[in-house]
């Protein structure tokens, strides 16, 4: 049974979650392959077609056959859902009926192509949303996936192929799903199915083998499904070995493992194992085990280890430092539950080195396991002599301070062993040998705890020194009347020593659990208080307080400005001192932002600085710059503080973007209210205003009608009374068309028809205002049959003649041009006036904008915005320009769409291309 060890009670609970979990929810099977035409969809039809067989429910959702005889005839049988027909831009659009699915509710169904982007009008805009409801419903699914349609490979895939497929799915789907079954074709059989028609039409074949079926990309595509594959099965191996406590090591993947020691030469294992595991192309972690003898090591030697363990890391590492007291041990159970089959470790200096003896105990503990040794290169000697005396050096002057310490806690452990010696002589008469024995043995054990496993030694040996000496007849001398005293020695300095190896042990083990439960509970306030943070400042102020509360460190938090330029920091709320931020720290500061990259102390840019910059990436942009400034240069080099100080980081980060999105919410709900209202208000006004104003029209032109006829000077104020209240009438028509709009009230009524027509009562209607100047329009011959609104589109046409008409002077040229460009068709409205303000033709269709800010020109700004309204609301597009040739032009598109059959209708003899003038 050495493969198995007891479950981890929460481990075990977790699973026993997630299996219920799993178990109310559908199970997901992807058939995988590196391109199109390998058989995925064959392979899931097959699959399909057995469990029918074999009496289980089987639904086809939806297949794509492409044309493919053989994949054809594994549908006969089968139960196949109707597809659902979606209405877009004039096209019928079939797609999976998702709804119909879930109201058959089978016990299995296969759905084609998971990675598929559904029309605009579906439930879902991918279809692998849809799946994942099926699922949620408790339905087996049966898909398939191309390689390429992988999120995470897609760049990859688009850098080998040239060719970006815009249809991905996330890695999650494909990584949470229940089986993935490869379907594997060498890329020479596949190009001779091709060949033979078996994966495209003969002309389409041709095509995609010039592009993206050449065989140098089949050939990387399947090696990156193969190794995608590898890493998927990688993850169930270790589910598996978590969910059956397998504690042996399997072989089944090439990660390494280097051990970093506190000796010269540290270095070199990192590089080499950099260097081995590029060239396996795997993962590979670094581990430093810390006993309590290295934890009293020097801090110099400390720090050089802890930049050891930096290097890996930037070497692309992961790394961690153990806590333990057996070496071996702790790096053979890290190996175990990472699953490592290869340990590195630097050859050994001596027959008595640490290495060896390590290495020995590695292999006895796990002769599973292989070890790698690496050698030392000829020109390490001296360079490891220099770093070994610098190191030495800087480590005597660190230590120098301490050896005061030291001797203090020795001897103040020989003391107390005499202390005892002498609170016991007056109890010997009243107590046994084997009790006074049991005090010494109480001593080491205090001495233990409270100086450690050095101390508890000296203590052990001073004891039975004292016991002999004032105790063991004769007294007060070291000689033995009684050669059974030896033993007693014997045993009380092997308890003495055992008692103390073990509490000192277990002394270090508690200081260890007490710093990771103070790091877990310092980030669980920091996630607590960072909860109910609702504005910059309080992310601001609890950032900086947890930090330096939990580092010991002042800190504070640098955001940028809608520039990208960090802002100096408002001053501390509570007074507390916070870092200097001069102008070149400043600079690093912005340059750690720039990049996303940690800068200053610690790191490889401008690693003299005195302050740690960590920049506060979020999951949409950066958010701004953490700027520490420690109390101790080394701290920052542990990788326990660094990971943590990762962590914070998030938080904030994550903090300070649902701050953002939370004021971005707002100013849209402000926003949205705002025009709710200005609308509600329009059409109020327009629909009160509309009705006097039609009176108004209509008595000024009865007026101007009027018998006997009116004096000339009272015929032109009736006309201009007429003109004046004609023009508020199309103005108050506006805002309210504009009202409904925006409202959604307006409904198209979308007709087959000629835009010939519509163009000519576009020119009726504007009469008035084109007076005075020269219409040209150029229709193209044989215009195809527009499905469109005919009145909002004369609408459309009206305004924007009324603007040309308007912004030009008299006798100005305006005209209207029209052609097909797939899929649409083009209206072009131009003139040659002075033509637009360079800059705004953008902001010209926005509600009540003018070309002009300040004129005499008649207008409330309503009419660019109604036609961008009325021409999106058709599935087009408008835009302005400048003509090259000089003056305004407006430019809008129909969709183009598949006009019904007509009957064949000779030209009449006026349906010209040439201009005409009116």
């Amino acid at each position: 049974m050495t493969d198995y060890q007891r479950p981890d009670p929460d481990a075990l609970l977790a699973q026993v979650k997630e299996q219920e979990r799993r178990a109310l929810r559908g199970k997901l099977r992807i058939y995988f392959g590196a391109s199109a035409g390998v058989g995925k969809t064959y392979a899931m039809l097959n699959a399909g077609r057995k469990l029918k067989e074999d009496g289980h429910e089987v639904l086809v959702g939806i297949v794509e056959t492409h044309g493919r005889r053989e994949t054809a005839v594994l549908l006969e049988g089968l139960d196949v859902l109707p597809l659902k027909t979606i209405d877009y831009r004039g096209r019928a659009l079939t797609e999976f009926d998702i709804d119909a699915a879930l109201a058959r509710r089978p016990s299995l169904i296969l759905v084609d192509e998971l990675a598929h982007s559904n029309a605009p009008g579906s439930r879902h805009p991918k279809r692998w949303q849809d799946v994942e409801e099926l699922l949620d419903a408790g339905i087996d699914v049966f898909t398939t996936v191309n390689v390429q349609h992988l999120e995470s490979l897609n760049d990859v895939v688009g850098g080998i192929t040239g060719i970006r497929v815009a249809e991905t799915l996330p890695d999650t789907v494909f990584d949470e799903a229940g089986e993935v079954v490869l379907v594997d074709v060498p890329a020479d059989e596949l190009l001779a199915r091709m060949k033979a028609g078996k994966v495209y039409q003969a002309q389409q074949a041709e095509r995609a083998s010039r592009n993206f079926f050449r065989k140098g990309n089949l050939i990387a595509l399947r090696e990156l499904a193969l190794r995608r594959t590898a890493d998927r099965i990688e993850d169930d191996v270790q589910a598996y070995r978590v969910e059956k406590a397998i504690n042996a090591v399997w072989k089944t993947d090439a990660a390494l493992l280097a051990c970093v020691g506190p000796r010269p030469g540290a270095e070199h294992v990192i590089r080499s194992a950099a260097r081995l595991a590029s060239q396996l192309n795997t993962e590979w972690h670094a581990v430093y085990v810390e006993t309590p003898r290295l934890q009293r090591l020097p801090s110099a030697r400390r720090e050089q280890i802890l930049k050891s363990l930096k290097r890996a890391q930037d070497l692309g590492a992961t790394t961690a430092v153990l806590a333990g007291s057996d070496v071996a041990a702790a790096i053979v159970d890290y190996a175990h539950s990472q699953n490592f089959s290869r340990i590195m470790l630097g050859r050994a200096h001596s027959a008595w080195s640490w290495r060896l003896a390590h290495a020995k105990r590695i292999a006895a503990l796990a002769p599973d396991i292989d070890l790698i040794e690496i050698g030392r290169p000829s020109l390490q000697e001296s360079d490891e002599r220099s770093a070994t005396v610098t190191t030495q050096m800087e480590a005597d002057k660190a230590a120098a301070p301490r050896r005061h310490s030291h001797f203090a806690r020795y001897a103040g452990a020989a003391a107390a062993s005499l202390l005892t010696a002498l609170v016991a002589t007056p109890l010997l008469p009243y107590f046994d040998l084997a009790n006074i024995v049991m005090l010494f043995l109480l001593t080491v054990v205090l001495v233990a705890v409270r100086l450690g496993r050095g101390p508890a030694v000296m203590a052990t040996v001073t004891g039975v020194a004292a016991f002999d000496f004032f105790f063991v007849q004769p007294r007060f001398s070291f000689a033995v009347s009684d050669v059974q005293y030896l033993l007693t020695f014997a045993v009380m300095l092997a308890v003495g020593l055992i008692t103390g190896h073990l509490t000192s042990g277990l002394r270090y083990q508690a200081r260890v659990a007490a710093h990771r439960e103070t790091r877990s509970r310092a980030l669980y306030e920091f996630a607590r208080e960072l909860s109910g943070a609702l504005q910059t400042e309080q992310v601001f102020e609890t950032t900086r307080t947890c930090i330096q509360r939990t580092f010991l460190a002042r800190a504070v938090l640098l955001l940028p400005d809608d520039a990208g330029r960090l802002q100096q920091p408002p001053a501390a709320a509570s007074g507390e001192a916070m870092p200097d931020m001069s102008v070149l720290e400043m600079g690093i500061a912005q340059w750690a932002f720039d990049r996303a990259t940690p800068a200053g102390m610690g790191t490889d840019t401008l690693p003299g600085s005195s302050l740690f910059y960590l920049p506060l990436v979020a999951p949409m942009r950066t958010r701004g710059v953490l700027a520490i400034q420690p109390g101790s240069r080394r701290w920052i080099l542990i990788p326990e503080q660094r990971q943590q100080l990762d962590t914070f980081a998030a938080l904030a980060a994550i903090a300070l973007e649902r701050v953002h999105y939370i004021e971005v919410a707002q100013d849209a709900l402000v926003r949205m209210e705002s025009e709710r209202l200005r609308n509600s208000l329009l059409a109020a006004l327009s629909h009160d205003l509309r009705t006097p104003l039609t009176a108004l029209v209509g008595l000024s032109e009865s007026l101007t009608l009027s018998k006997p006829p009116l004096s000339p000077a009272q015929q032109g104020l009736a006309e201009a009374l007429h003109d004046e209240a004609l023009r508020m009438s199309n103005l108050v028509s506006n805002l309210l068309d504009m009202a409904r709009i925006q409202s959604g009230e307006v409904k198209l009524n979308l007709q087959w028809q000629p835009i010939e027509e519509v163009v000519g009562s576009a020119l009726r209607a504007s009469g008035s205002s084109l007076a005075g100047h020269k219409v040209e329009t150029r229709l193209a011959r044989e215009l195809p049959l527009v499905r469109f609104d005919a009145v909002l589109i004369e609408r459309v046409l009206c305004n924007l003649l009324e603007n040309a008409a308007k912004y030009t002077p008299a006798g100005s040229t305006i005209e209207i041009a029209a052609e097909t460009a797939e899929p649409f068709l083009n209206i072009v409205v131009r003139d040659n006036g002075p033509g637009l303000p360079p800059g705004r033709e953008e902001a010209l269709f926005e509600k009540f904008t003018r070309g002009e800010r300040e004129s005499a020109t008649p207008g409330v700004g309503l009419g660019l915005a109604i036609c961008r309204a009325i021409v999106e609301a058709h599935g087009g597009t408008i835009r302005a320009g400048n003509a090259q040739e000089g003056g305004a032009s407006f430019l809008f598109t129909i969709p183009l769409g598949t006009p019904p059959a007509m009957p064949d209708i000779v030209d009449e003899p006026n349906s010209s291309a040439e201009p005409y003038t009116s």
